[in-house]
């Protein structure tokens, strides 16, 4: 089998017939060692892989692009599931080795697992799941509304709700929410097929219920459901009463009664919107400037990006919502895309997708595909680390963005938001328990409204929703993790309180920090997650110990800013 004349970026035009012939030729050979057969699986692995990554990349960039779009299916109707059955094939004569290399222990247990949940009659249906996941970033790709005589996506009314004119905010924030309301019922639809669909792949596998299924389809070796649950538990104990501290304190400043959900964003003391970059170029070559003032290595990575056209920042007309790094496997570079319209989340967008980037980076130096495959708990420190690294380096004359005080300001806006995030992601994880908990309540989207309401209720008490029901209990259908990722939203939950743990090592010792940081990325999905965390320098935990002094640690940092206005 060779592949090395392989050019990646004509894999998006290959078809089942050019790859089926290296899987014939991988399944049937004889006569090799087990490290022979897993660098030729390898290779192959790569270039399918990065094949259905460019395909669904150019679905994203452009969510009307019919041609993408046609093309992205046909792989996975065609390609998708026949590259699946010789996958499992693959699979099973590795066990006739009957020994791995060293470093290959964990990803050889997962492969069992992966075995064990392989069901024919499942391809199909995650095509389907596929398709549905693409239409459902159609949808809210193509929302638009018109400002001041400008048709404008909802994300950049976003700057609008940080106006200090609090009659703007609320006109924005309506304007937002009325057309996302405008396809409530087309989600609603999407919904019921995406959790019939789940229900019935889960059967298939013959699950105990879906979340058994995902628990084991995500490789979730090192906690339960339960655990979780826990988690819930400990962030309405530890984080709820901080969060509401901060909201109450920024009703006061404001004036307020009661704050609604457009005072969110505002500075309390009147300080105008902070504006970090004019357009997606400034804030590539300041967030250069950043990662280069962290450390050089990570810096020449993200140069490789900027060179070789691996960033799609700014948002647009068509297309998809969020921000994600991918990695195109045999080119073995990383992409990044987000929805930049030129406020300060957006500037923490790109260093958390940098992080993802720069572990692509770092695991590279591993031989092996399947060595390569990070548990996504781990992933997000790599992110939500790089998030805090940068802090101390927000100001321009640092390599950043801003004075002094403003990168003051946008540390401590990224620390509140921190700390809010615990009880929203409470939110959403508890919320798709109950789904998979009740899923025949769930199929009737009004108990999901329900359900999302109520939770709202439970961990984030401090906003004023009243007469805002519907738009209140629809939160669910603009979580698009619920939607097209199910059970993925602990992660990052689990991940910032490890990087918070990262940051305070890396106060103390930057140098040392960095490159335990940069040593757990290389090992990839090689070491279990409590060995990556450590590796790292924090700790692995749901305990509330951990999360109260990760907690008292944000609060504390903050203290100066208009926490102590008078």
């Amino acid at each position: 089998m060779d592949l090395s004349s392989l050019s990646p970026q004509n894999l998006p035009k290959w078809t089942w017939n050019d790859f089926e012939e290296y899987y014939r030729d991988l399944v049937g050979s004889r006569g090799q060692d087990v490290e022979e057969f897993l660098a030729q699986w390898t290779t192959l692995s790569e270039a399918v892989d990065e094949s259905f990554s460019r395909l669904y990349v150019a679905t994203t960039v452009n969510t009307s692009d019919e041609e993408a779009r046609a093309r992205y299916h046909a792989f996975l109707e065609e390609v998708f599931p026949r590259a699946e059955e010789q996958e499992q094939a693959l699979k099973k004569k590795l066990l006739e080795f009957g020994a791995v290399p060293a470093g290959f222990q964990l990803p050889f247990e997962r492969i069992k697992q992966e075995i064990e949940l392989f069901r024919q009659e499942n391809l199909p249906l995650f095509v389907e799941e596929r398709k549905l996941e693409s239409e459902y970033d159609r949808i809210i790709g193509s929302q638009t509304v018109m400002w001041e005589g400008e048709e404008r996506t909802v994300s950049q009314l976003r700057p609008l709700f940080q106006n200090r004119d609090r009659t703007t905010r609320e006109q924005a924030w309506h304007a937002a929410l009325n057309r996302q309301l405008e396809d409530r019922d087309a989600i609603n639809e999407l919904w019921v097929k995406f959790l019939e669909l789940r229900l019935k792949i889960a059967k298939n596998a013959d699950a105990q219920d879906y979340r058994s299924f995902r628990w084991q389809q995500l490789m979730r070796f090192d906690y339960t459901p339960e655990d979780c649950k826990r988690f819930h538990d400990v962030i309405e104990k530890v984080v709820v009463p901080c969060a509401a501290r901060l909201c109450k304190r920024r009703k006061e400043i404001l004036g307020l009664t009661t704050l609604r959900p457009w005072d969110m964003d505002v500075d309390p003391i009147g300080r105008p919107p902070l504006k970090p970059f004019s357009d997606a170029a400034e804030l590539t070559w300041r967030c250069a400037r950043i990662f280069e003032s962290i450390d050089h290595q990570l810096g020449a990575y993200f140069q490789v990006m900027i060179q070789q056209g691996l960033l799609d920042l700014e948002n647009r007309k068509n297309k998809a919502p969020g921000g994600y790094c991918t990695d195109f496997a045999a080119s073995k570079k990383p992409f990044i895309f987000m929805n930049a319209v030129g406020v300060h989340d957006d500037v923490q967008t790109l260093l958390h997708e940098a992080g993802h980037a720069f572990h692509t980076f770092e695991r590279e130096v591993l031989p092996y595909y399947h060595q390569r495959h990070t548990p996504m708990e781990f992933a997000e420190v790599a992110s939500m680390s790089m998030e805090l690294l940068a802090g101390n380096f927000l100001e321009s004359d640092k390599g950043g963005f801003y004075s002094h005080e403003d990168a003051a300001r946008a540390f401590n806006e990224h620390l509140e938001k921190g700390i809010l995030f615990w009880p929203y992601m409470a939110v959403v994880d508890a919320f798709q328990h109950w789904v998979y908990e009740h899923p025949e309540d769930a199929l009737r989207p009004e108990n999901c409204d329900r359900q999302w309401a109520l939770l709202q209720r439970r961990f984030m008490n401090w906003t004023d929703w009243s007469g805002l029901d519907e738009e209140l209990a629809t939160g669910w259908q603009r979580k698009l993790h619920i939607h097209t990722v199910p059970f993925y939203y602990v992660e990052y939950g689990l991940a910032q309180l490890g990087a918070v743990q990262v940051w305070e090592q890396f106060e103390k010792n930057p140098v040392n920090a960095v490159q335990r940081y940069r040593h757990a990325l290389s090992l990839g999905g090689v070491a279990s997650l409590p060995v990556l965390y450590e590796t790292a320098g924090a700790r692995f935990t749901f305990a509330e110990p951990a999360l109260a002094a990760a907690v008292a640690r944000m609060e504390s940092r903050m203290q100066g800013d208009w926490q102590n206005a008078g």
